[in-house]
C-alpha cells in the first residue's frame, strides 16, 4: 500500500555563498512549496550556523514535511520532501542548478508503505551534470 512519496535530494557543487545565506535557502524551499501546491502548518523554522557551516530549514506541511541542510564548506545542499498525497515530479536538477549553482543533483524517490506490499516499491536514482544540462538548454 502506497502511503506517500519521499524524495531525497543531494545537490553538489553549489555556490558556497548561496548555501550560507538563510534567505536564499528559504526562497528555494518556498519555491518547492509553491510549485507543488503544498500547505505549510505555521511557519518554516530555520537555523543558521556560524561560518563555515550552513543553514538548516524545516517546514511542517499538511502533506508531511520539507527539510533542507546546507554545507557551504563542501558545496552541498540536501533536501528531504515527504508527501502523503500524490505530487508531480519537481524539476530538482534544473531549479537547484539555477537557484544554488548546483553542478550535480542526485534525486532518489521512494514510495513509502512498501513493507505492506513489496511490489509497490519504487526507488529511482539519477544524476546529471548541471553544466551539460545548461549547454543543452542553450541549444
Amino acid at each position: 500500500m502506497n502511503v506517500g512519496t519521499e524524495w531525497f535530494v543531494d545537490a553538489a557543487g553549489c555556490s558556497e555563498g548561496l548555501l550560507g545565506d538563510e534567505l536564499t535557502i528559504r526562497r528555494v524551499c518556498e519555491r518547492i512549496i509553491t510549485d507543488l501546491d503544498l500547505h505549510v502548518v505555521g511557519e518554516g523554522l530555520f537555523h543558521t550556523f556560524p561560518p563555515p557551516a550552513g543553514v538548516t530549514g524545516l517546514f511542517l506541511l499538511t502533506e508531511s514535511h520539507l527539510a533542507c541542510h546546507t554545507y557551504p564548506e563542501i558545496g552541498l545542499a540536501t533536501f528531504n520532501l515527504y508527501c502523503c498525497n500524490p505530487r508531480p515530479e519537481w524539476p530538482w536538477r534544473e531549479r537547484l542548478a539555477n537557484m544554488l549553482g548546483a553542478q550535480t543533483v542526485i534525486v532518489q524517490r521512494v514510495m513509502r508503505g512498501a513493507a505492506g506490499d513489496a511490489d509497490e516499491l519504487v526507488f529511482e536514482a539519477a544524476a546529471i551534470e548541471a553544466r551539460a544540462l545548461a549547454g543543452e538548454e542553450r541549444r
